[in-house]
């Protein structure tokens, strides 16, 4: 270097020192696990908007679970001001958040659901409820397809014993159902003591079908029951034994020139009670597809009675640049169970084609190669 005496001189030193610094945190920030990756809640608070992360590179072979040494509350000597140093220096590998407006950052984004049409109406010369179950719109992908075979249940609650269902629709997200159903012999008193619950479900062959969303209408909340009546309410999601299932933090690196995609399993929080003990022994459970065909198979470890567990996993897969469009990475978080068949808690489909949330992080991981982009995931029936 030349004597230090321009502006020109400084300013490089300036710049060399950034870069030391840099190194230094870096180096550093490398020896963490994805354990300390905190909650979007947390995040929010340093990046308001933050809802994906991009993270550095995980250790492939799995990163222990076991917490540091350092006092309770307090971070290594040293660490934290270095972190925030080095988090200061390259505030560009920080992703804005996929969600709405409204998106709070705290969780996965909330996907929607489709809406469905019908018609109620009530006849007081028969005695007989009408309902016309007319046709559903922008109905979520179910099946790793890219498509669902929906059909509809009708229950007049609280009697769940009787049911009627529409004729499954195959691979249709905008289903023309045009079936009408009639329950005969009931007094109009009795009538408007029911609730009308419609569910939309996914049908499959080989396997439970799976839910998609549920709608339920008090009759005497309906002000002309005596006259049929048409309605498009959204769908929202199904509690009936379903509920919420748990969120499970994801992260995707894809690496153009190895032709990979690493699915890091970072962690999950408020994982369904699937034991008699009100816990679950979770695993993860990953399926690499290539259209309707299973190409490879991985999953974790299994952490014992605990809905909160902490993996920082990672699996890579080789998937040529030829076949992206046609991959699927399935996600099922399993409950172990050593006397009987383990239980599905819930599942996760990644693939351009899949939910918002699920599309949304696949093209994050598509536009920021060799980056690794985390986001929550709402786990699905």
């Amino acid at each position: 270097l030349s004597l230090p005496g321009s502006e020109f001189d400084t300013a490089r030193l300036k710049v060399v020192w950034k870069m030391v610094v840099l190194s230094l945190a870096i180096g550093l920030a490398e020896q963490d696990d994805f354990a300390n990756i905190p909650d979007p809640i947390t995040s929010m608070q340093e990046a308001p908007t933050a809802n994906q992360e991009a993270l550095p590179p995980p250790d492939k072979r799995g990163v222990s679970n076991k917490p540091g040494n350092s006092p309770k509350g307090h971070p290594p000597d040293g660490h934290s001001s270095v972190t925030d140093l080095a988090n200061s220096l390259t505030g560009d590998m920080v992703m804005l958040s996929p969600g709405s407006e409204d998106d709070d950052g705290e969780g996965p984004i909330c996907e929607k659901l489709g809406r469905i049409q019908f018609s109620v109406g009530y006849s007081f010369q028969d005695s007989t409820l009408t309902v016309k179950i007319l046709k559903g719109q922008e109905l979520p992908a179910k099946d790793f397809s890219g498509t669902s075979d929906p059909f509809v249940k009708l229950y007049l609650l609280p009697d769940k014993k009787h049911k009627l269902e529409t004729k499954v629709k195959r691979k249709n997200l905008n289903p023309h159902w045009n079936e009408t159903f009639l329950f005969e012999g009931f007094p109009y008193e009795k009538v408007r003591e029911r609730t009308l619950y419609l569910q939309v479900l996914d049908f499959d062959r080989f396997s439970r079908n799976d839910p998609i969303g549920e709608v339920s209408i008090p009759l005497n909340k309906l002000s002309d029951l005596g006259h049929m009546q048409t309605f498009w309410k959204e769908l929202k999601p199904c509690m009936d034994g379903a509920g919420r299932r748990g969120d499970l933090l994801v992260s995707l690196c894809y690496n153009p020139t190895a032709n990979t995609i690493t699915v890091n399993i970072i962690k999950a929080r408020n994982l369904k009670a699937m034991d008699i003990g009100g816990t679950s022994d979770p695993y993860v459970k990953l399926w690499l597809m290539h259209k309707d065909k299973r190409i490879e198979k991985k999953k974790t470890v299994t952490i014992k009675c605990c809905l909160n567990p902490v993996f920082n996993e990672s699996f890579p897969f080789e998937v040529p640049a030829h076949v992206l469009r046609e991959t699927t990475i399935i996600i099922t978080v399993m409950d172990k169970d050593r006397l009987s068949r383990n239980d599905v808690i819930g599942k996760i489909y990644l693939s351009w084609k899949s939910g918002p949330a699920e599309v949304k992080h696949w093209k994050d991981m598509m536009g920021r190669p060799r980056t690794n982009v985390a986001q929550w995931h709402a786990l699905k029936a």
